[in-house]
Parts: structure tokens; sequence; C-alpha cells
């Protein structure tokens, strides 16, 4: 008896073995180590720095930082990619197509007048397809660098498009870029845009990068969509006391100067709570 239930647990060891092989071999603790596919959000409360006008070594205490895409990642901490996915940057015009920038029916291209910024074409599934394929690139860019989130910027422009795109155009182009971004193993945040925070989640986004949030009463909305994982930046002093006030204790807060600079230069600013 003893030699036949040998032979039968011999084999039936060595195949679960082999089956706790594999799949550690695939799931990864993140995307450093699981390749793409693998992703997180960022963690709760772990000290907050918004660097996307330059980078420079955040204090003791942060863990999360968010950076331009063409910067690198700060080594050793949770690194979010600053994507302007909905518009185009002012020095960036030229190199988008005629036909992705968003025009007005004199065929007047339609710009964010506060940031000197085109808005970008995603009116119908085609248009979408072909910018997103574009912004992906970033994307890819994002993760080959080592950053674990993306942050697509701007996914209110279909407020400033004249009636021009639609909430419906701007959630669309969104999941696009959430597929994007989770097949290069990136976390997406969603950026800004209370009014959509609640149906957030059903496009698959991570968390929300909230600016203002404090200073215009919207803090609960973001963090009620997204489980407090919500960092957040104001730019002025009575921002960060009401955003402070209000969820200081559930999400990670920093007052930045409108310019977001770097440290020593002029109007620079950063504080917390």
């Amino acid at each position: 008896m003893a030699s036949r239930d040998t032979n039968i647990l011999i084999p039936a060891l060595i195949t679960a073995l082999l089956s706790s092989l594999v799949a550690g071999c695939s799931s990864g603790g993140g995307k450093g180590e699981g390749g793409a596919g693998d992703w997180s959000p960022p963690p709760r409360h772990a000290g907050f720095d918004y660097q996307i006008g330059g980078a420079y070594p955040p204090a003791n205490y942060v863990r999360v930082v968010s950076r331009d895409r063409a910067a690198r990642p700060a080594p050793g901490l949770y690194n979010i990619c600053y994507v302007n996915a909905f518009q185009a940057q002012p020095d960036e015009r030229d190199d988008w197509p005629d036909d992705s920038l968003l025009r007005d029916r004199n065929g007047r291209v339609v710009v964010d007048r506060d940031w000197d910024e085109p808005l970008l074409d995603i009116g119908t599934a085609k248009k979408r397809e072909r910018v997103a394929a574009r912004v992906g690139l970033w994307i890819d860019g994002c993760a080959d660098h080592g950053f674990d989130a993306v942050e697509p910027d701007n996914y209110d422009s279909y407020t400033r498009s004249k009636g021009l795109l639609s909430a419906r155009d701007a959630k669309a182009f969104m999941s696009l870029l959430v597929k994007r971004g989770h097949r290069a193993g990136l976390a997406v945040g969603q950026k800004n845009t209370a009014e959509l925070a609640p149906e957030g989640h059903q496009l698959g986004v991570d968390f929300a990068v909230a600016e203002e949030c404090g200073a215009y009463d919207e803090c609960g909305v973001y963090a009620k969509a997204f489980d407090d994982r919500v960092v957040v930046i104001e730019y002025t002093d009575a921002g960060l006391r009401k955003a402070c006030r209000a969820s200081g204790r559930r999400l990670d807060i920093v007052r930045r100067d409108h310019d977001v600079t770097t440290p020593g230069s002029n109007g620079y600013v950063r504080r917390t709570c």
C-alpha cells in the first residue's frame, strides 16, 4: 500500500509544483516584476508631489510623484506620467495632422485660450482611434521609462469645445487610453472632470488627479468615486486650507504654484496640510 500511494502522490506533487512555478512567473508583484498587464494604483496617504513643470528631488516623506512624460521617474517612488492627451501642446501643434485638430463650422481650430492649446478632434470613433494611436505611443514611452501610472490631461476639454464634442466622446476616448495604459502595465488616473468621476470605474480608471477640488468643493466627489485613491493639487492658500479641512486625513494634498516650477525659481511654492 505504501508503494502504491507514493506512486500516486509523486506525480501529483510534481504537477502542483510546476503549476505553482508557472503562476509565480505570470503573476508578478507589479509592472517592474510582472511586466505589461500588471498595474496598481498609487498608495493612499503616501505623501505626494506634483512636478510636471520640472523634476527635482522629492522630500523624504514623499512616496508618489507626478512628472512630465519627457522627464524620468524618481527612483524608488511611485511615479505618475503626465500626458496631454486631449489637447495639443502649443509647441507641438504643427506635429499633429491638420484633420486631428478640432475645427469649428468655419474651419477655425478650436483653442483652449487659457493655455493656447488646440483641442484634438475625438468626435468620431475613427478619429478617436487615430488620436489614441499617437497618444498611445507616449503612454508606451511612460512605461518604457519606468513610470507606474499615467495621467491623461484635459479630459474636460469637451466643455471648451463650443458644443462640438460631448461627454460621451470624452468617455469613449478615455476608455481607449485606459486600455492602452493597462496593456502597457500602467495604472490610469482621471484628471479633474468631477462630473464624470462617478463613471470612472466603469471605464476602468484606477485613481484620480484632482486640481483645486478644495477650492471648488469637489474633493469628496473624487474620494467617493475612487475609494480615496486621489492626489490633490491646490494653487492657492485658501484652496489648500479648504482641501485640508475637508479631506486632509483621507487624501494626499499639495499646494503648488500655478506654473509648477522647481525650487529656486521665482514664484516656487510647495506646501502640504
